[in-house]
């Protein structure tokens, strides 16, 4: 057996930056160990995560609960491919689409094949449904958009980072700008629009947050056009944003839900795609699947995620720390101009840092919050995600506004490093 060797936080970088793709700009912190909303760094240093593996660990970090289902699965079976019935699967897909309300699933594994999933099934629907000649459906994306790495995720983006030098892009795909219902409701006098695929909260964007009843007014135009509302509640799903779907605000049901991170607990890939029978029904043997989705062993750990989800009531406390942590950093804005803007709901938050896009500011002023016990990464420049595990307790929130806080007023451009 390959025993792993114990390394110091500048070995294992050094090693990782040798051997391993440049894909990541990491923050220089070598995590080891991680429990709750806390992880540990090879030397035994505590941080508080305020990133959760972008959402994937909303449960916390190791859920004795869902570590538990995670064993006792794993001693039975792990994996039978789809060739085969499995025993876990039937009683997955029973639960999760009672749990949210969809009469069929695709299990997947990873939010991009979720996403994928979800525009293959777009796509077929509308040659097979709406009637849409053959070759011309078009599906609406919202600028700065962003639901993986794929060549459709970065054909539908409008980041040139992860669009350039991959081309040529996949046709099919319509740019409109987020947050726009007058732009929505142009593209849609297209008759070849088969779906708009939208994130409730534009999470890598920068937690961008849109008006209220953009959501509920979009589905409602993409139901009078015959055009699938395909929500990306990959990041803001799962009780993030303070209800268990961010859509939950406004009250409607997406035509196509998608699903991931979270739906594990951060403990494997999970994904899933949920719709109703007449959308879900396109697909037949062999049209679309994978080897790993709908395993036993995510099966039972996805049903276990979820009864966590509900049984500690995650969603209600991540709506009632986010208002407090919102308050906490508004006042910022009073005492430094180093912060200009909050936005988010639930625990899906970021500040806006005083600087260009292109500056260094918020990358140093995470490194400070590193120095004091915080974990943080800055996107799209100057903007800083905080997305702690929902399971926090308000005086660990109290305590991290202070450590974020303090950081804050003492930072200074000379400590730009």
């Amino acid at each position: 057996m390959q025993t792993l060797t114990q390394l110091s936080t500048p070995e294992a970088i050094v090693l990782e930056d040798r051997y391993n793709a440049h894909n990541y700009h990491p923050l220089p912190v070598v995590l080891a160990r991680g429990k709750g909303v806390f992880v540990w760094d090879v030397e035994g240093r505590q941080y508080y995560d305020f990133l959760s593996a972008y959402s994937a660990v909303n449960q916390g970090h190791c859920h004795p609960r869902i570590l538990q289902s995670l064993y006792e699965q794993a001693e039975k079976l792990t994996l039978t491919s789809r060739a085969f019935y499995n025993n876990v699967l039937g009683e997955y897909a029973r639960y999760i689409t009672e749990y949210f309300g969809y009469e069929m699933v695709l299990p997947m594994n990873t939010g991009v094949e979720a996403g994928e999933t979800a525009n293959k099934l777009c796509r077929k629907w509308a040659y097979q449904v709406k009637g849409i000649p053959q070759n011309e459906a078009i599906i609406l994306f919202a600028e700065n958009n962003f639901w993986g790495r794929s060549l459709a995720a970065v054909s539908s983006s409008s980041d040139p980072v992860a669009r350039a030098d991959y081309g040529p892009y996949l046709p099919g795909y319509q740019l409109i700008p987020y947050n726009d219902l007058a732009a929505l409701e142009e593209a849609l006098q297209n008759p070849h629009v088969a779906g708009f695929m939208v994130e409730p909260i534009q999470g890598e964007a920068g937690v961008v947050v849109p008006d209220e009843g953009y959501l509920r007014r979009a589905y409602e135009m993409c139901q009078a056009k015959n055009v699938l509302f395909m929500a990306d509640e990959v990041q803001t799903g799962l009780a993030r944003t303070g209800r268990l779907l961010a859509c939950d605000y406004e009250g409607f049901r997406p035509d196509v839900l998608i699903l991931g991170k979270a739906l594990s607990g951060g403990v494997l890939p999970v994904s899933a795609v949920l719709a109703n029978r007449a959308i879900m029904g396109v697909f037949k043997p062999g049209q679309h699947g994978s080897t790993y989705g709908g395993n036993p062993l995510a099966c039972a750990v996805a049903m276990t995620a979820l009864e966590v989800i509900r049984d500690e009531k995650l969603a209600e406390n991540a709506f009632k720390l986010g208002e407090m942590f919102r308050g906490r950093m508004e006042a910022l804005i009073a005492k430094t101009d180093l912060v200009t803007l909050v936005r988010g709901k639930g625990l899906l938050n970021a500040i806006v840092i005083q600087d260009s896009p292109e500056g260094q500011t918020a990358w140093n002023l995470c490194l400070a919050l590193k120095d004091n016990g915080l974990l943080a990464k800055p996107t799209h420049g100057n903007i800083i995600r905080f997305a702690p595990p929902l399971v926090m307790t308000e005086a660990q929130l109290l305590e991290c506004a202070d450590i974020i806080e303090e950081t804050v007023l003492h930072f200074r451009p000379t400590d730009q490093q």
